[in-house]
């Protein structure tokens, strides 16, 4: 499959997906959008790739928003569709039941704050900023980031970040919640490559139900969620990979995981 505005490159069970658009700081435009909807169900669907690196192009910008000239030019129907079509491109990546690391390597505003946010873990660069200047062009986040942010920072630390504007360094990011993990930036893709590979070797069925656990129980009521973890957990006992995972403990070696 090949691309106008990303690079995807397989390095083993890892996947690294950039959007190559350093001339606009990699902002995300619809054919941009298309594009990334295409390689995450392409990657989704391969089995030798076990986790994704997530990145931007050049040392300036993770993505630094959505294209403003399309944003400017939108109906009020054309906006909405335009919304839930990237809200639907991050749920894809949310969902795909892989882990997807966000190295967030520059800037990360408005629809770039959101695709970081749809990733399993962020990883940022000390020189990075994030945050959802939407209300500065007189604009809501439309692809999911007043949901996610609250759900991820808590409802006080999203808000303040909502209505203001402002962008976050990095170290600040990592405070609140908003990033996993703060780097030298020219550590980040080692860093980053370094836990996809780890992740890749663990267990992909158990993988995959880790993630819809933790996404879908988050929408439930407590003893809805438990329930729903124990079906899992009774769903993935008998998995090749479970069987392989104790018998390897016992025996006191590696397992090797197949995923199946």
């Amino acid at each position: 499959m090949s691309f106008e505005h990303l690079l995807v490159e397989r390095d083993g069970a890892v996947a690294v997906v950039t959007i190559n658009r350093p001339k606009v700081l990699n902002a995300l435009d619809t054919a941009t959008l298309d594009e990334l909807r295409r390689a995450i169900l392409d990657l989704k669907q391969e089995e030798a790739v076990r986790a994704l690196v997530l990145t931007g192009a050049g040392e300036r910008s993770f993505v630094a928003g959505a294209d403003i000239r399309e944003l400017a030019a939108m109906t009020p129907i054309g906006g909405r569709e335009h919304a839930i079509r990237g809200q639907h491109v991050f749920d894809l990546i949310e969902q795909m039941g892989k882990p997807v690391i966000a190295a967030i390597n520059g800037f990360a505003l408005g629809g770039g704050c959101e695709l970081a946010m749809a990733c399993t873990i962020r990883i940022a660069a000390d020189t990075a900023k994030l945050g959802q200047p939407e209300i500065n062009l007189g604009l809501i986040p439309g692809y999911a980031g007043t949901q996610r942010l609250a759900r991820i920072v808590g409802k006080g630390r999203a808000l303040e970040l909502l209505l203001s504007g402002e962008s976050i360094p990095a170290h600040e990011a990592h405070r609140i919640g908003l990033v996993n993990r703060v780097v030298p930036a020219g550590e980040l893709m080692v860093e980053a490559r370094k836990l996809a590979a780890t992740l890749a070797a663990k267990a992909p069925v158990a993988m995959h139900y880790i993630l819809e656990a933790v996404h879908r129980g988050l929408e439930m009521p407590l003893a809805q969620a438990e329930i729903f973890e124990a079906t899992l957990f009774g769903l993935v006992s008998s998995t090749d990979d479970m069987r392989e995972g104790t018998k390897a403990f016992l025996e006191k070696r590696q397992a090797a995981f197949k995923g199946r």
